[in-house]
């Protein structure tokens, strides 16, 4: 596809892959509309990057709902969803509780299921579309402590495929990108971004690999593709 003047809809967008991946999308002439919980934050990061704030929460259905009206009143059509915004509980098996699947569930699970079932809708009258899941790669191999966001990744991973197998006939393309570890605000309840490291993953490289698969001509699309640090040790 191609970028220039093409509507994206990319949840979490105030920090992260989101904004890293709003940044380069716009820079590129993409008009980005981002979605976040915080207004403030919100609205800053908007600013900074020249995006259309929606102020929402993947986890609320009422504000799903609220964020595609908004954008449709904004934008009159819908090319990409990116369902960026995620969360993570890490914790051992025998101090799990029920409330941390359901937290993360909600958004990781749940609410990108919502926001795809309503791009859906727009994507199957428009015989054309784009959905870009931000998975993991612990959705394919899960380790200590991982079995909330793991198995969250892995639901997400799932339901990749099965929109894939559903919507192939409406020429909607949905891809997985599955980052390995990124320094980013993920998992920090300041909501800080840790400082870049030589060895690690940016948000940067995430949004090349966005970008990448989505400019592949229409005929094409990568179903899952996994980024990985070059050498993190």
């Amino acid at each position: 596809m191609k970028l220039d003047n093409a509507n994206i809809l990319i949840t979490g967008g105030t920090l992260g892959i989101g904004h890293a991946t709003a940044d380069l999308l716009i820079k590129h002439g993409a008009n980005v509309a981002i979605t976040g919980r915080d207004e403030k934050r919100t609205h800053k990061a908007a600013r900074s990057l020249g995006a259309f704030p929606i102020v929402a929460d993947v986890a609320d259905y009422g504000d799903v709902k609220h964020t595609f009206t908004t954008f449709m009143n904004e934008f009159g059509h819908l090319d990409v969803l990116i369902n960026n915004a995620g969360i993570g509980i890490y914790k051992p098996l025998d101090e799990l509780t029920i409330a941390d699947f359901e937290q993360v569930y909600r958004v990781n699970v749940y609410g990108a299921a919502m926001m795809a079932a309503s791009a859906a809708k727009i994507f199957k009258k428009q015989n054309y579309g784009n959905i870009i899941n931000i998975g993991s790669t612990a959705a394919t191999k899960g380790g200590e402590g991982g079995s909330v966001y793991a198995s969250s990744k892995a639901a997400l991973r799932s339901m990749t495929q099965s929109w894939q197998a559903e919507l192939r006939k409406y020429n909607v393309r949905v891809m997985l990108i599955n980052p390995s570890e990124v320094t980013t605000a993920f998992g920090r309840e300041d909501r800080e971004e840790r400082h870049a490291q030589p060895n690690k993953l940016r948000g940067q490289e995430i949004a090349w690999a966005i970008k990448s698969a989505l400019e592949m001509d229409n005929r094409g699309f990568i179903p899952e593709l996994a980024v990985w640090a070059t050498n993190p040790f």
